[in-house]
């Protein structure tokens, strides 16, 4: 069934959350502390593992890197069109929206638990890729794979941030749904060098938010949000 990736996905991403809400009621705000740092080691790492397999390519037994001239150039435009647009202000309002929705107005923390959850699952490769399959073939093994561990960092980044994170599946659901729907309807959007191109920036973005959790700095992720959409555009026409 067309579309079934994303809705499991984001019933996982839920029902991640509430295990995170069950283990959050019995742990020490120390080890919470000791969660989150641990969360942001992995998504660091797991980052730097994607960002090297579309980045370095092995030429003569000798390792090569590429594409920096794109990365570099995506990145700076890209976050330049993101701080003269303000993306993270509006992510901020949606936050806002529904923290007052869901009765949390008094959850200090709900919308900076949202904006990272939401950073951490909706960007990336697999996102783009198991929706396109989706699409395409009703193929929902990649979203399904995506799904389980999307539940794994939604769980943790709920004992640790709060319960902000369980509302990243409102954007998971919006964006995988959207990109489904595109897919179905074209039969295919994307080059592999597009995709591969938006997986190395993407995975950048995803090293952000992973150094965000482990030294609690405010980088604004979502002002380099564009560098997704320049990293795609430059893959198909100029890749």
């Amino acid at each position: 069934m067309i579309g079934f990736g994303t809705i499991s996905n984001v019933l996982l991403i839920i029902f991640g959350g509430f295990l995170g809400l069950f283990f959050k009621a019995h742990l020490k705000e120390s080890l919470q502390k000791s969660l989150m740092q641990a969360m942001g080691v992995a998504v660091i790492f797991l980052s730097i593992a994607g960002v090297l397999t579309k980045m370095v390519t092995v030429e003569q037994e000798q390792l090569v890197a590429g594409q920096s001239t794109m990365m570099i150039v995506t990145l700076a435009l890209g976050t330049i069109i993101g701080e003269l647009l303000s993306l993270d202000s509006y992510i901020d309002r949606f936050g806002d929206y529904l923290k007052y929705k869901t009765g949390n107005d008094a959850d200090g923390g709900f919308v900076d638990a949202f904006v990272m959850a939401t950073c951490t699952v909706c960007i990336g490769a697999m996102a783009i890729v198991g929706s396109i399959q989706d699409g395409i073939s009703a193929d929902s093994s990649t979203l399904i794979a995506k799904g389980m561990l999307d539940m794994i960092i939604i769980a943790i980044m709920t004992v640790s941030l709060g319960k902000g994170a369980i509302f990243s599946a409102l954007p998971v659901a919006i964006f995988q749904g959207s990109v489904t729907l595109l897919a179905f309807l074209t039969g295919g959007m994307l080059e592999q060098t597009a995709l591969d191109y938006l997986s190395l920036v993407g995975n950048m973005l995803i090293f952000c938010v992973g150094v965000n959790l482990l030294f609690e700095m405010k980088i604004k992720v979502a002002n380099m949000l564009p560098t997704i959409v320049l990293a795609t555009f430059w893959g198909t026409f100029l890749g």
